[in-house]
């Protein structure tokens, strides 16, 4: 028996860095749903509900090269604080989260529609605000025994660095996706520009331990590890923001050619890491593989890029879940925790 159609308000844009990554998202998500039989409105964070005309020219932009910039994010934030009073958002069955980054994927948002009561995708409040915390995160995985590169925050002392991290090491936001403000720092040299770089889109800077290896993800639906995908990067290249999203920069193998029993541990890595951090729903684990055959936790995403080739996506196409379905899955895993009837 089929099940029944939903309404579902598909909230997407958001005014982080991510921001236009998240209407990529958002604008695939309308699509498989509507396609799906779904009731689909689409609600950009600062503007509300779009007309047919706003969604046609807003859901056909491209990701470009580097971030938005933050004077234009601040004049978008202005329009936010009433999106959850919004009349459109008042009788739908669920919210679907297609923000990345910033306060739609840190909690707030979360926040905001548990105290409306209202039905969403992915995690709750409190696993979306841990795992947004890379330092928070990894003091998670190392109490549950997943590995993670050594880690320090700001401010550093030069000799630690040196003795607890050594060099190459990675210079990063500790509440930032996409790799935005990401370095990867060779020698003490560069150590303070990379910091500094880092500061302008977090007050918290992480100095990581640089992993050399396989880059590897798994994504996690429900209580199921999907499909091991691996990020192919050139040599001496950085998974950079530009590298993500501008087409042939990398290329994404589903599923990785691995030995069985590195599969199985990647894949057992993310469904521990998804609990550490007390995620619901899905999330998506990214890893590095080094020559030892150590993996190595980095981060988990709990709201990951959601167009048809994103990894989350491919993972789950990988294994045999279409995207359509995917987000049909998602959008009913959201209702079933908030105990919402669906439609009839």
């Amino acid at each position: 028996m089929r099940e029944m159609k939903l309404k579902v308000a598909v909230l997407f844009g958001g005014t982080s860095e991510e921001r236009e990554v998240s209407i990529a998202s958002g604008a695939q998500v309308i699509k498989a749903l509507r396609s799906a039989g779904h009731e689909v409105l689409a609600i950009e964070t600062s503007r509300g509900l779009l007309t047919a005309e706003e969604e046609d020219r807003l859901l056909t932009s491209q990701v470009e090269e580097v971030p938005p910039a933050s004077d234009a994010l601040a004049v978008l934030r202005s329009g936010e604080a009433g999106l959850i009073r919004s009349p459109a958002l008042a009788d739908v069955d669920v919210v679907f989260l297609a923000l990345h980054g910033g306060t739609g994927e840190d909690g707030t948002i979360q926040a905001m529609l548990d105290m409306a009561g209202m039905a969403y995708t992915g995690s709750g409040h409190l696993g979306s605000a841990i795992a947004m915390d890379k330092d928070m995160s990894k003091r998670l995985f190392v109490a549950a025994g997943i590995a993670t590169p050594r880690w320090l925050m700001t401010p550093y002392e030069p000799e630690k660095v040196n003795r607890d991290i050594g060099y190459p090491l990675v210079v990063k936001p500790n509440q930032q996706g996409s790799t935005v403000g990401l370095s990867v720092v060779k020698s003490p040299d560069g150590l303070g520009a990379a910091v500094r770089h880092a500061s302008q889109f977090d007050s918290e800077v992480m100095l990581e331990q640089f992993i050399a290896g396989r880059e590897l993800t798994v994504g996690v639906l429900g209580d199921q590890a999907l499909t091991v995908g691996e990020i192919v990067i050139e040599p001496d290249t950085v998974f950079d923001y530009k590298a993500k999203y501008q087409p042939g920069a990398v290329r994404e193998v589903f599923p990785a050619d691995l030995p069985d029993h590195i599969v199985r541990a990647a894949q057992d890595a993310a469904l521990r890491a998804h609990r550490a951090l007390k995620l619901e729903g899905y999330s998506r684990s990214d890893f590095r593989l080094d020559a030892s055959g150590q993996l190595w936790c980095l981060e988990v995403n709990t709201l990951p890029g959601m167009t048809a080739t994103s990894l989350l996506p491919q993972s789950a196409a990988a294994s045999g879940i279409s995207f359509a379905e995917l987000c049909e899955q998602i959008c009913r895993a959201g209702i079933k925790r908030h105990g919402t009837p669906e439609a009839s």
